[in-house]
């Protein structure tokens, strides 16, 4: 926690819940096993939001071309704030002049079991992403198998990679995200939930 700032503490100071429907966040129940989720976010600009659970909070980065299921992409992910678990359920608009003001979806979402190991020994996740590289297994409706985060910059400008393994479930010549644009939650578009709001 930089400076000693409280757990959501980023993500309460950036939102005025009198304005966004975005979740305040509690005490959100963690279930047996963690959850990841995908949101497709019409901001500024068309980004995906990659987050997994760590504990009491989704670890999130953004990843402006979205997943891949092509293991030689490597798609930029840059952190962000934690979000709080009720996060993983948000769809919706946030008003325009906002902090992220735009259209969220559920693109997609699951759990994970964390596949991080050094020398045969598994390695905790909230270790493995100080030290900088995680790998997760995703048990999602769109991704599923393998994905390593590594981080290859630090500092101010913190940047991750996001890479699909090579596994069974590897897809080079499929666009998933053009395949399959909807949400995992409720099968809307982005324009369907902008729509209805």
């Amino acid at each position: 926690m930089p400076g000693g700032e409280p757990p959501l503490g980023a993500y309460r100071r950036k939102r005025d819940f009198e304005r966004t429907p975005e979740p305040r966040g509690g005490r959100g129940s963690a279930g047996a096993e963690p959850v990841f989720v995908v949101q497709k976010h019409d901001a500024r600009r068309l980004h995906y939001d990659f987050r997994l659970q760590v504990g009491s909070v989704l670890k999130s980065w953004a990843v402006p071309k979205g997943p891949s299921l092509d293991p030689r992409d490597k798609r930029l992910a840059t952190p962000t704030e934690d979000h709080p678990l009720e996060y993983a359920d948000f769809e919706g608009v946030i008003p325009k002049g906002e902090y992220g003001g735009g259209t969220v979806l559920v693109w997609d979402h699951g759990t994970y079991r964390n596949l991080t190991e050094d020398s045969g020994e598994p390695v905790p996740v909230e270790q493995a992403l100080e030290r900088g590289h995680v790998a997760v297994w995703l048990n999602g409706s769109k991704l599923r198998g393998g994905f390593a985060l590594t981080r290859f910059r630090t500092g101010e400008d913190e940047s991750w990679l996001l890479v699909k393994m090579n596994d069974e479930h590897a897809e080079p010549s499929r666009d998933i995200l053009a395949d399959r644009p909807e949400s995992a939650l409720s099968g809307r578009t982005l324009e369907e939930i902008a729509s209805a709001s």
